[in-house]
């Protein structure tokens, strides 16, 4: 059974009247990408303040690291790294006098800070401009700067508060890539982004926050899929294959001019089987096939927009069968 780095359960925050966290129950995996979506104002940030130690939460049971957050925050804090959203360094030392303060203020012996700082510049791809002022570095050497900062303690839990805010594409790929890296010797990542695209590629899971409530949780799949909209696209070059699969399949959105059939599905591989055994069974066959799900954009707007009006079900879309003769079914 794998260990959970972070279990939260009723995490409450208000600011007067104001509430921020409204019950939130989160569990996270050792070794995994969690990743936190929401929009502005939605509590990302509190949350990641809240589970780093940085502030108290109002109530909720959470335990990181397998420690109780309110009876030892002491050794949360020895089992944590935290990457905020605006960086910690210091501009006006150099990137390696960044990284061995960090050292000092880790406790590590000169020679164990030393060693710690070389290796970490050296992964990090800062070695030249190690002995240059931070305040010369691009956005992106900063980011990564301020990563490697975080990784002196050899933390095995790292929140990443919106680590990629406004880095330029390359830096932002760059930095996905230090980050499954991360994953791959063992660290969990705590992740709250605005780049959905960023959560798709890294996650393991992900939950929306809205109104301070999860409104969702799962894979990007498993979300994705949430959403009405995703349909199987299939194309025909034979007007008379057309028409036939037209006239069986009734509800299906058609395209006389391309020739090509829209058919609504949840784009999981057993709405998939069904429609490939129909036409099969049928005779019938398609010139082109593609499966058409919504995006974590469409996820996100749904799941964050007014109520009935995002047209979101309670649960997961039930696969839709195609239409067809009794006979047809296999």
């Amino acid at each position: 059974m794998t260990s959970l780095a972070i279990a939260a359960n009723g995490l409450r925050k208000s600011y007067g009247d104001k509430v921020v966290l409204d019950g939130v129950d989160l569990t996270v995996p050792e070794g995994t990408v969690f990743s936190l979506l929401g929009p502005n104002g939605a509590g990302k940030t509190t949350a990641v303040k809240i589970l780093s130690t940085l502030i108290t939460a109002d109530a909720g049971e959470l335990r990181v690291g397998g420690h109780d957050l309110a009876a030892d925050p002491q050794s949360v804090r020895a089992a944590i790294g935290v990457t905020g959203q605006f960086s910690a360094v210091d501009g006006l030392i150099t990137g390696e006098e960044n990284m061995l303060l960090m050292a000092d203020l880790q406790h590590l012996s000169k020679r164990a800070g030393r060693r710690v700082t070389a290796e970490l510049l050296e992964r990090f791809d800062l070695v030249e401009a190690a002995k240059k002022p931070a305040s010369t570095y691009s956005g992106g050497m900063k980011r990564r700067l301020d990563i490697a900062m975080t990784l002196v303690g050899d933390p095995r839990i790292i929140f990443l508060d919106e680590p990629t805010t406004g880095l330029d594409p390359r830096s932002r790929h760059n930095m996905w890539g230090i980050i499954r890296e991360l994953v791959s010797d063992g660290v969990t990542v705590f992740l709250t982004t605005q780049y959905l695209e960023e959560a798709d590629e890294l996650a393991d899971r992900i939950a929306v926050l809205n109104d301070g409530k999860i409104a969702a949780e799962g894979s990007a799949e498993e979300l994705k899929r949430l959403i009405p909209g995703g349909h199987i696209r299939l194309r025909f070059t034979d007007p008379a294959a057309y028409r036939s699969a037209a006239a069986a399949l009734r509800e299906v959105s058609a395209d006389d001019e391309s020739l090509a059939l829209q058919i609504p599905s949840d784009g999981s591989q057993r709405e998939l089987r069904s429609v490939l055994d129909w036409l099969d069974s049928a005779g019938i066959e398609a010139d082109e096939l593609t499966v058409h799900t919504p995006d974590l954009d469409d996820v996100f707007f749904a799941l964050t927009g007014s109520g009935t009006a995002a047209g979101i079900p309670n649960q997961p879309n039930q696969p839709n069968q195609p239409n067809q003769p009794k006979e047809n079914v296999r």
